[in-house]
């Protein structure tokens, strides 16, 4: 479908007549979840056979990676069964035929070999045992296949310029990371990391800021929040052109190291060796 990211949500049954009629005019309702398409993205270009969206949610970055990889295989992974369903339903209405959703751990993945390009956004944070996590990821790659993964940052930016330990969001246990740290648990799981860079600048923390006030990362007072939302989107659109020395974001791209081999020791864990 063509409009705003995430426009795909229009065709899912479930949502309210409201949402539906709300993300067919303005696309996906949620900023950081913007936020994040803008920076994440631009580093998926390529060309790809099999990609993997791990963790997906409810599919938005898969929607677009299937939109502007159409001679890829897109595969959504995510924990939870009835977002599956309703990401598969609306893949189907879209005529995404490229693209479709799977129930998985991210923790757990079966995929070996599998991928040329894996994207995870915002789930580390989420598992207690994150470098097993990114070891699983590293499974899924093709040798020489390539990571795109964010992160929260640890610190923010609060009122003005003073900082603060990220949101306690539900679900999350822990803050977020330091850009070494991300990159130090990358390494650690047998990835080579080729770049990285804080994400969230001042205009763009500074209308996160406001979305977490309104809907405390948990979807309350979604009416106050959607007629505030296109001034919210408007303003973090400028965002993506800053490249701030710290953030509330991390973004990390990394590679499979194309002599990796993996070797399953006895208790079934899986480590990267050269």
């Amino acid at each position: 479908m063509r409009g705003f990211p995430g426009r795909e949500l229009s065709l899912d049954p479930s949502r309210s007549r409201f949402e539906r009629m709300y993300a067919n005019l303005l696309g996906a309702p949620a900023n950081g979840l913007r936020i994040r398409l803008r920076r994440v993205l631009p580093v998926t270009r390529g060309s790809y056979q099999a990609i993997l969206d791990a963790g997906c949610g409810a599919g938005v970055f898969s929607f677009e990676l299937a939109k502007q990889h159409p001679e890829a295989r897109v595969t959504g992974v995510e924990l939870e069964p009835d977002l599956v369903e309703r990401a598969n339903e609306v893949a189907r209405r879209a005529g995404l035929t490229n693209c479709h959703f799977e129930q998985g751990d991210v923790t757990k993945l079966d995929f070996e070999n599998a991928f040329d390009l894996v994207v995870s956004v915002d789930n580390f944070e989420h598992v207690e045992d994150d470098i097993a996590a990114m070891r699983t990821l590293l499974r899924a790659l093709r040798p020489g296949g390539r990571l795109v993964a964010h992160v929260p940052g640890y610190e923010r930016r609060w009122i003005l310029l003073r900082r603060r330990v990220n949101f306690d969001v539900p679900g999350h246990v822990r803050p977020g990371y330091r850009a070494d740290q991300l990159v130090a648990k990358l390494q650690e799981a047998g990835f080579e990391v080729t770049g990285h860079q804080y994400t969230y600048g001042p205009v763009e923390t500074f209308t996160n800021n406001i979305s977490y006030l309104i809907t405390g990362a948990d979807q309350r007072r979604k009416m106050a929040y959607a007629a505030i939302f296109p001034l919210l989107l408007g303003l973090s659109w400028f965002g993506q052109f800053s490249r701030p020395r710290w953030g509330a974001g991390v973004l990390a791209v990394a590679q499979r190291p194309a002599d990796a081999l993996t070797v399953t020791e006895t208790t079934g864990a899986e480590h990267p060796v050269a």
